[in-house]
């Protein structure tokens, strides 16, 4: 698991990712993760072809939320939450081209749902990501802004 691009381990039941490849799938299923959620547009560069198939042949469920990276809006980030937040008791995969959208939606998924404290939140995919002001405002959203909109 470690091999695959940008790996996060969140907790027993979540890890992330950059763009895993047919290989990396198989490794992902074969670990009992029963979802893969791709935050990535189709069109992207590092997008594998056919994945949704790809996922299904493999016995998971794949779920596909694209996310305009120059454009994130609040409405993905809401529909992630409300997915990510209904599987409590299943492994899911997050993942899109680089882990860099992932890791955005993440940081509010730590700080509302699974209420991490801040200095136990995995930022080091900002190590090699300065988010866009667009991505900044994004995740310094309040949980009223989240639940208003």
């Amino acid at each position: 698991m470690d091999t695959i691009l940008n790996y996060i381990k969140i907790n027993d039941k979540i890890s992330t990712s950059g763009q895993p490849t047919l290989e990396e799938l198989k490794i992902i299923a074969d670990n009992d993760f029963k979802v893969v959620i791709n935050l990535a547009l189709s069109n992207s560069s590092l997008a594998l072809e056919n994945e949704d198939k790809i996922v299904s042949q493999l016995g998971m469920t794949y779920i596909h939320i694209p996310v305009d990276f120059e454009n994130p809006e609040i409405d993905n980030l809401k529909i992630f939450l409300a997915i990510l937040n209904s599987f409590t008791n299943i492994k899911v995969w997050v993942h899109c081209a680089k882990n860099y959208r992932v890791t955005a939606f993440m940081y509010v998924f730590h700080k509302y749902f699974l209420k991490t404290p801040f200095e136990n939140i995995n930022l080091s995919m900002f190590d090699i990501w300065t988010p866009s002001k667009k991505w900044q405002e994004l995740m310094k959203i309040s949980l009223e802004e989240l639940q208003n909109s």
